[in-house]
């Protein structure tokens, strides 16, 4: 006999995650133009991640020439925008659609000072990597503590 154990803020995590996609769809402006739902904004999925030399940035973005996404970094913005084009197949109807179309924007305020000339990105696997070293006054620096014995034998 299997026993499953019961999570109950399993089901309540998921629902939130779903209200949360739904309204950051709603809140997303239509492209100009737009009709189908295939034209709208869209925010691809993101990961950012810190250790004491860099923060990283990974983005989703399946399906999307490397050459047509534009990353720029202002200050301490990072901001990425592209765009999937919708392509329709000649003789092909469609009965579901869930691959967002359209074009995409992603802005993050960094929390700590970059190195701006060292900022390398790249794409692999549909996942576009980003990665910002940081400048060298905010890394962390071991601080060596002197006893009183010690100073008193300078």
């Amino acid at each position: 006999m299997n026993v499953i154990r019961f999570n109950p803020f399993a089901e309540v995590t998921t629902l939130r995650d779903q209200v949360n996609r739904l309204f950051d769809d709603l809140a997303q402006p239509r492209a100009e133009g737009a009709g189908a739902n295939h034209s709208r904004m869209w925010a691809p999925l993101v990961d950012v991640s810190e250790n004491e030399n860099e923060v990283t940035v990974r983005l989703d973005l399946p399906g999307i020439d490397p050459g047509s996404v534009d990353v720029q970094l202002t200050g301490d913005t990072l901001s990425v925008r592209g765009e999937r084009r919708f392509e329709r197949r000649e003789g092909e109807g469609y009965l579901h659609l869930e691959r967002p179309y359209g074009t995409f924007q992603r802005s993050f305020n960094l929390s700590v000072p970059v190195q701006a000339d060292r900022v390398q990105a790249g794409y692999e696997d549909g996942v576009l990597t980003i990665v910002l070293p940081k400048q060298e006054a905010v890394k962390p620096r071991k601080i060596q503590i002197q006893t009183a014995r010690e100073e008193k034998n300078r």
